[in-house]
Order: structure tokens, then sequence, then C-alpha cells
């Protein structure tokens, strides 16, 4: 990769919906050598999507939770078990399986307190050991794009 795929992928951070002429422009190359480099990039898996971003608060979606999971069943049944019930659960946006004290961090938005008591109801289905959630107050920063 280099400076000139580094532009076109900046621009298309900041806004996926960017022609690919005004890619070349940003990028200074012709168009058909931006299309190549996208095409390029899509087939490496560096451009892995393009995307809407919604505003969560605007869809009613008005907290946003981070769930600590722990388990004592660290075997493959139940990490699949894991993943199945949380893929199931409209709101779950990010799942991690994490080192340290917590096996997994879980980031979703729901509708308020009952929104949250139900996505707990279906995620205890996984038959975890422990759960903690913490709820956002403020967001501070939020982004989606990457350093390059």
């Amino acid at each position: 990769m280099d400076n000139t795929d580094r532009k076109i992928l900046a621009a298309m951070q900041v806004d996926a919906s960017l022609s690919v002429a005004d890619l070349a422009e940003v990028a200074g190359i012709s168009k058909s050598a931006a299309w190549r480099r996208i095409q390029k990039l899509e087939e490496q898996g560096v451009i892995q999507g393009r995307v809407t971003l919604l505003d969560p608060a605007a869809l009613g979606l008005s907290l946003t939770v981070f769930i600590a999971v722990k388990t004592n069943q660290h075997n493959e049944r139940w990490a699949e078990q894991f993943k199945q019930v949380t893929e199931s659960i409209p709101g779950v946006l990010e799942v991690y399986r994490m080192g340290g004290d917590v096996d997994y961090l879980i980031k979703a938005v729901v509708k308020g307190m009952p929104g949250y008591d139900a996505l707990y109801q279906e995620l205890i289905k996984a038959d975890l050991f422990d759960v903690s959630a913490s709820f956002v107050m403020e967001g501070l920063k939020q982004t989606t794009e990457l350093p390059l």
C-alpha cells in the first residue's frame, strides 16, 4: 500500500459515497487508476464493505451499554453457543473475546433500561458465569476511521 492508496482510503473512511471521480481527484490520479486501486484493495480485504452510519438516538436507541461476561466453560461447544446467542440479539454491535479478568466484552445499543433487560434475558441463554454492565452517560469520541 502506498500514499495514493492511503489517500483513497482516508477519503472513503470519511465519505464512502464519494464517486470514483472524486476519489481520483483526491488522490491525484485518473478515474481508471483509482477504480483499479479500489478493486485491488477490495480483493485484498483492506476494504471490507461500505456502510451508512446511523444515529442510534434518532432511532430511539438511547442507551449504549458495555457488557462484561465471564464464563467458567472454556470449550468449543460453549463458545459456539455463545457466538450464536450474541449474533441473534438485535442491538448487539460488537463482541470481543478478551484477555485478562473479563472473558468477553459486548457493545450494544438498546431502547432504554427495558431494552437492556430484554437483551440481558436473551444473553443469559448462553449459560454465563458472571455478567456486569456499564452504561454510557456521554460519548466523548466515536469514529470508524482507522489511522493510515
